[in-house]
């Protein structure tokens, strides 16, 4: 309902806009000055969520390295656990103590703490490191503007599907599946919750942030369409194929869920975890527990790696884009090195998202 009233409008109308002016979200304005201020709320918008969401990204590059054992680390009590690690049976009150640590005298692991929100702590040399390599892979991506990514979205938005669907068959063929399913959409549905507006909420949040309604990626993108370009037919595919593709991925991770419920002896709801903590808690834990883990762990991650990197060519295209616009000789002469510069920039700013205080408020 939310995609019909909402998302697919609002996709529509952004996707005009930005086809028929051939300007990013501040110029396209021109049409309307008063609103030229919606315009530069998008760009800062998408400035913001750019410097976490590389983050993100990096945490993706670092499982995935540490996925290359032949045991995964958070399998068992090793050098990523505290004192109360414990493993049998899974005891998700505990889950989260196995990739963090109280004091920074123990272990190293994936996530340290400082000793509060009022001390800083030290960089986490080994996440800046996989921050930067994130950098690195959309600079080089993006170095020639929308020649270069358009190239290389073409692999990085299709494997996601092929990881999911290899996913998804797995899941299906463990036991318990059918549990992790039913808790998804099934038996154990309560569709008294759509008179919560706390349901429709999280509707509009996911239709918003997947679909980038009113971030200016959608105009940016949609600047380079041809002038006769049948972007309402694009509009209904996307937007479809979108909320399809997140379909389709609930059943790869409720069937996996559904397994690490089965042999842990809980219910569903026990293991379920969302967002940050379903895709960095919850399903390496059940990965973890599948024969030949380090490989499932791998596929995953990769697919998260891939999946933030379309997020973030957009968000990076919005704003060079919003820069051609407003200086188009410079940006013609210098497009590499301000591409480049905006990544450092960013990259910089990004450093105070892997200090140790960031991890302590994030997995507290």
């Amino acid at each position: 309902i939310m995609l019909a009233l909402a998302g697919l409008p609002l996709f529509f109308l952004e996707c005009s806009l930005g086809q028929f002016a051939s300007l990013g979200p501040v110029s396209v304005w021109k049409i309307l000055p008063l609103f030229q201020g919606v315009g530069i709320t998008m760009v800062l918008i998408s400035i913001f969520v750019t410097i976490y969401y590389n983050v993100i990204i990096g945490y993706s590059l670092y499982y995935m390295f540490a996925s290359f054992q032949s045991e995964l680390p958070w399998k068992n009590c090793s050098s990523w656990s505290d004192s109360n690690c414990s493993r049998t049976p899974i005891d998700p009150g505990i889950l989260m103590n196995n990739y963090t640590i109280e004091s920074v005298n123990k272990s190293k692991v994936a996530l340290q703490r400082s000793n509060g929100m009022d001390e800083t702590g030290e960089i986490v040399w080994y996440l800046a490191l996989c921050l930067l390599l994130a950098w690195i892979i959309v600079g080089a991506a993006l170095f020639k503007g929308i020649k270069s990514s358009g190239k290389v979205v073409y692999f990085t938005a299709l494997f996601p599907y092929v990881v999911l669907f290899i996913l998804l068959i797995r899941g299906a063929t463990l036991e318990g599946a059918s549990k992790g399913i039913s808790y998804y959409i099934g038996a154990q549905s309560n569709f008294t919750k759509l008179s919560e507006a706390e349901v429709w909420k999280d509707a509009a949040t996911q239709i918003f942030y997947s679909l980038s309604v009113a971030w200016g990626g959608l105009v940016a993108l949609s600047s380079y369409n041809k002038f006769n370009n049948n972007c309402f037919s694009d509009a209904i595919v996307v937007c479809l194929t979108n909320c399809f593709t997140s379909v389709i991925a609930g059943f790869a991770i409720f069937s996996i869920l559904g397994h690490m419920a089965h042999i842990s002896g809980q219910e569903v709801s026990q293991v379920v975890k969302s967002g940050f903590d379903l895709a960095f808690i919850a399903y390496p834990e059940a990965l973890a527990q599948l024969p030949g883990g380090p490989f499932w762990s791998i596929l995953f991650f990769f697919m998260l790696l891939t999946l933030g990197l379309d997020s973030q060519f957009a968000s990076i295209e919005t704003i060079t884009t919003t820069i051609q616009d407003l200086f188009p000789k410079v940006m013609k002469k210098m497009r590499i090195p301000i591409t480049l510069g905006c990544c450092l920039v960013l990259f910089l700013l990004g450093l105070t998202c892997v200090t140790q205080v960031y991890y302590s408020f994030f997995f507290s």
